[in-house]
């Protein structure tokens, strides 16, 4: 299997660096991704720095206006966007409220959403219509687990009056890798109204991506899953032309911009930012980010990714009493399956305690293990060995 690491750099000398990876086998990437030493060490650091000068101090702010733009800029890049256009939040849950709550909604408009969104969406969704009167509507994209049409099964349950269409780029549950460029386009065909909120949750850190191309509006997501930064840190994607239409919700002294008139928003992303956060992680992150960017280009790492989880599905494929979801290799790090004859659940308790982390979901019922780049196909390869047993 072709490696994606430089040749000063082998793949066992980069996992040195994340120690979480030195006693187990690591498939949980889609949760929560582990985090290098360099990336603690610039947390570590900063909070030291910060305490040392007076963390109330002009200096510390000039230090946070400059880490916190450093921050946008890493993320912009893995995006193919305008730093501009990045909101700095906690985590995905966050840019999707924002989103959410900022529409202007009136009672009558409606949302459509898929039935492999997260919880927190849905109820949130949920809570919005019982506010305003808006009207929920569903596409069933577990129907196309065996090959179906992704954008048709969106497209046919669009409405004149659909405001939002809410969506996950890479399905959680599934693994399945929604063609985010064509649903976009169909959603504006339906309606130039038709706004399109993407919850990335498991695309940023593993899919190469250029935002601006796409057309999509709004795009939350986390940095403590596939770019492996510290919990507590996320961002929330804006497109220039959709700004204006989004109203902030959350609101603090960072969202706002000082002049001799008077109060006025910022005129970019930072209106959806808040007010005092952990700016230390923020220096964790944009040291994540920075790691990844130094082995190799978003391409390869997806390739790779790709390579690994194609690896373990067909050996999971082998096995007489396991079935992947999917009928073919998964276009994600994300591979779930079923296994006859055993709790799902005390499956994944008995391999946690042989060092093997994977997770249970509920919706379909299956164990999801998840591979990075960086993971390795001795690791894939025992992990099997164990199923198997």
């Amino acid at each position: 299997m072709n490696s994606v690491f430089p040749a000063l750099t082998s793949l066992e000398q980069f996992r040195q660096q994340f120690p979480a990876l030195a006693s187990k086998a690591y498939f949980n990437y889609g949760g929560q991704g582990p985090m290098s030493q360099v990336a603690l060490d610039a947390i570590f650091q900063a909070f030291q720095y910060i305490q040392n000068v007076g963390p109330f101090s002009e200096e510390i702010y000039a230090w946070v206006v400059q880490k916190s733009q450093q921050t946008r800029e890493a993320i912009a890049k893995e995006l193919n966007v305008s730093p501009a256009t990045i909101s700095l939040t906690e985590d995905v849950t966050v840019g999707c409220n924002i989103g959410l709550w900022g529409i202007d909604w009136q009672s009558g408009d409606r949302v459509l959403l898929s039935d492999c969104e997260h919880p927190g969406v849905v109820a949130t969704i949920g809570e919005i219509q019982r506010r305003f009167g808006i009207e929920v509507d569903s596409c069933n994209l577990l129907e196309t687990l065996d090959g179906g049409d992704l954008v048709e099964a969106i497209a046919k349950h669009l409405k004149p009056n659909t405001k939002l269409v809410v969506l996950s780029h890479v399905l959680w549950n599934t693994g399945q890798v929604l063609p985010l460029t064509e649903i976009v386009q169909a959603c504006r065909q339906n309606s130039p109204e038709t706004k399109v909120l993407i919850d990335a949750a498991q695309s940023v850190g593993m899919l190469p991506l250029n935002l601006a191309q796409t057309g999509v509006d709004f795009y939350a997501f986390t940095g403590h899953k596939w770019l492996c930064g510290p919990e507590g840190v996320g961002g929330f994607y804006v497109n220039p032309e959709t700004l204006e239409s989004l109203h902030p919700t959350f609101i603090g002294w960072r969202s706002l911009s000082y002049s001799k008139e008077g109060l006025c928003w910022q005129p970019d992303g930072r209106r959806f930012e808040v007010a005092t956060s952990a700016y230390p992680l923020y220096c964790g992150l944009t040291a994540a980010i920075n790691t990844h960017q130094s082995i190799a280009s978003p391409q390869e790492r997806y390739q790779q990714i790709c390579n690994l989880s194609k690896y373990l599905w067909q050996q999971l494929t082998e096995l007489p009493h396991v079935k992947c979801l999917l009928t073919s290799p998964p276009e994600s790090g994300l591979v779930s399956f079923q296994v006859e004859g055993v709790s799902h659940r005390e499956l994944v308790q008995t391999l946690e305690k042989q060092g093997f982390l994977i997770r249970t979901l509920r919706s379909p019922d299956c164990v999801r293990a998840c591979v990075h780049y960086f993971t390795s196909p001795s690791e894939i390869d025992r992990l099997v060995e164990e199923i198997k047993k």
